[in-house]
């Protein structure tokens, strides 16, 4: 394998509701789409509009559904509507909860809330432990209102070493994403990343040109690991 490809960072556009923003995320290269099925969301879409949504996709390209303490019945009829999505829990779904609501074989991840108040604690390896069969533990900052508020954590105060694999969120844009992958990267076995309002033109209404921008940027950042090892120790 080459160091370009060891280094290519997942992307992950979140919470799209038109066609045209489906399309602009394939367009710029996106791994996967966020579909938010959280009511009290701006970005929320039903589970039958996100199927439709999720229908646009060609191969390769993953559709996620985004839940908040939902109850079971809802998320296994949302699945049964887009069979090949993955699952997103970014409340307070314990263990039980994911691995039941995952039919035990469907891939999940599950959003670890990382306090912006330094005098907050909180155990991302115990965590990542507690989730262990989670397929990713997503990295987001700890806001009212579960998430997409445009506000990142301190990337400093994670652990220098926790095995699993993470996805970024939480305030990433253009402008920053880049640093975000110098920093985190190093920290977990893998990185990915997942932008919402950092790209969007106002709530729930992407910008095709800013994901393009974000896209480049992450990909100038894989560039830039590929091409120099000591930029994947840990900023001090």
């Amino acid at each position: 394998m080459s160091s370009a490809l060891a280094y290519r960072t997942r992307i992950k556009i979140c919470g799209l509701t038109r066609e045209q923003d489906v399309d602009a995320a394939v367009a710029a290269g996106a791994d996967a789409i966020g579909l938010v099925l959280y009511p009290k969301s701006p970005r929320c879409v039903s589970a039958e509009r996100a199927a439709e949504l999720a229908k646009r996709l060609p191969p390769f390209v993953t559709p996620v559904l985004l839940f908040v303490n939902e109850p079971l019945d809802n998320v296994r009829a949302a699945c049964a509507l887009v069979p090949n999505a993955m699952l997103q829990f970014h409340g307070d779904e314990t263990p039980e909860y994911c691995e039941q609501a995952s039919g035990g074989q469907r891939p999940y991840m599950r959003a670890a809330r990382i306090p912006l108040d330094a005098a907050e604690t909180f155990d991302l390896v115990e965590f990542a432990a507690k989730y262990s069969r989670a397929s990713a533990l997503l990295l987001d900052a700890h806001v009212e209102g579960y998430g997409g508020a445009g506000k990142t954590f301190p990337w400093s105060r994670l652990p220098p070493s926790v095995s699993c694999h993470a996805v970024l969120s939480g305030g990433l844009t253009p402008a920053n994403v880049g640093d975000g992958i110098l920093q985190v990267r190093p920290r977990f076995r893998t990185l990915a990343v997942d932008v919402s309002s950092g790209v969007e033109a106002s709530k729930g209404l992407k910008d095709a040109g800013k994901i393009h921008q974000f896209v480049a940027a992450v990909r100038a950042a894989d560039a830039l690991l590929a091409g120099s090892p000591h930029a994947l120790l840990p900023a001090a």
